[in-house]
């Protein structure tokens, strides 16, 4: 197949975004498919008359990506393409993806996970992996996840979305139950999460998190074990378990070496196991996401899972959870690249 893996974008999660692109691009042409990644939003500015001719690109167009200990500086990606275009898709993007026989989508954060570009390719009668543009929306909102979860009977720690103007920050600060989480509800990565210990981080989370893109939501804090699952076509796979090295799971502990140990398969009995893959499995069949999705748990010291959220485009590096619980049982990571490929190239979308 000609594949684009589309990658990159605006994100806070860009950096992310571009090593899962390079890891599976190169898996796919491993494969024997002629992959090439593009960035959403920077795109090729300068490109052969028969862009045909990108698909044979000896190197897949990858680039040498790493991510930082810092989330990327957003304004400099913007001012470093050439047109000065605020349009989301950069040039020749909507024009390669259209020529291949399939999208594999290797964005993550508001890019990607929101449904904006799946939307636009099931008009433009492109196909795509993982979910649609409305189960990925859901899912990216997280207050929208929330009500599903409470409708369909998950559980799920109490919460409440708040909206409030500098004058109410000291108020909220003051009558907010604590312990609590306070996040916004577009974003990943553990990016516009806090975890406050008391009243004057909570007042300063409240001002931080409006720097985020998306509404802000309060959860109530449970404490526990964390874990996380994910799903494939129609089943669960192997649970992770997430020992962060310092107290909290944030962004710099999930990418950078030492910052956390992962056990997977995790410790936990077989019945925890069902209990968690029951749910992880609701929630995706709950929010119509398709392919293959991850959701995140905290087990309580009673053994309760509470179902935080969930990821319709995980990450898809090589060292990513989804990944690691395929190799669990038995799947390389290039036949998990293409076993997502060839399920999304299966689904009849809407267009």
């Amino acid at each position: 197949m000609k594949i684009v893996v589309l990658a990159g974008g605006l994100s806070t999660e860009r950096e992310v975004s571009l090593v899962t692109g390079s890891s599976v691009c190169r898996a796919l042409r491993e494969n024997g498919h002629k992959a090439i990644l593009v960035d959403l939003f920077l795109g090729l500015e300068e490109t052969p008359e028969n862009l045909e001719t990108l698909f044979d690109a000896p190197d897949g167009l990858c680039p040498e990506a790493e991510i930082k200990v810092q989330a990327p500086d957003i304004d400099a990606v913007r001012r470093s393409r050439k047109d000065q275009s605020r349009r989301l898709f950069g040039p020749n993007v909507l024009e390669l993806c259209g020529l291949a026989d399939i999208v594999f989508l290797g964005l993550h954060g508001q890019d990607g996970e929101d449904g904006r570009v799946q939307a636009t390719f099931d008009l433009l009668g492109i196909k795509y992996t993982g979910g649609g543009y409305l189960a990925s929306g859901l899912a990216m909102d997280k207050a929208m996840t929330k009500r599903m979860m409470d409708s369909a009977g998950i559980p799920t720690p109490k919460w409440r979305l708040l909206r409030y103007d500098a004058s109410e920050v000291d108020r909220l600060a003051e009558e907010l139950p604590m312990p609590c989480v306070i996040k916004t509800t577009g974003g990943g990565s553990s990016l516009g999460v806090f975890l406050p210990e008391d009243r004057a981080a909570l007042r300063e989370a409240l001002v931080k998190v409006q720097d985020y893109h998306g509404e802000v939501l309060m959860e109530e804090r449970v404490y526990g074990r964390e874990l996380t699952v994910g799903v494939l076509g129609d089943r669960a796979l192997p649970a992770v378990e997430i020992l962060p090295a310092e107290k909290d799971f944030d962004y710099i502990a999930k990418y950078q070496n030492g910052g956390a140990r992962e056990l997977c398969p995790a410790p936990i009995t077989e019945a925890e196991q069902k209990k968690l893959g029951d749910l992880a499995l609701k929630l995706h069949r709950t929010l119509g996401l398709e392919v293959y999705s991850r959701t995140d748990f905290i087990l309580d010291g009673e053994g309760n899972p509470w179902c935080l959220e969930v990821n319709s485009l995980p990450g898809m590096t090589a060292n990513s959870l989804v990944p690691k619980e395929a190799r669990a049982i038995g799947m390389t990571y290039n036949q998990l690249c293409e076993e997502i490929v060839q399920q999304s190239y299966r689904l009849k979308r809407r267009g």
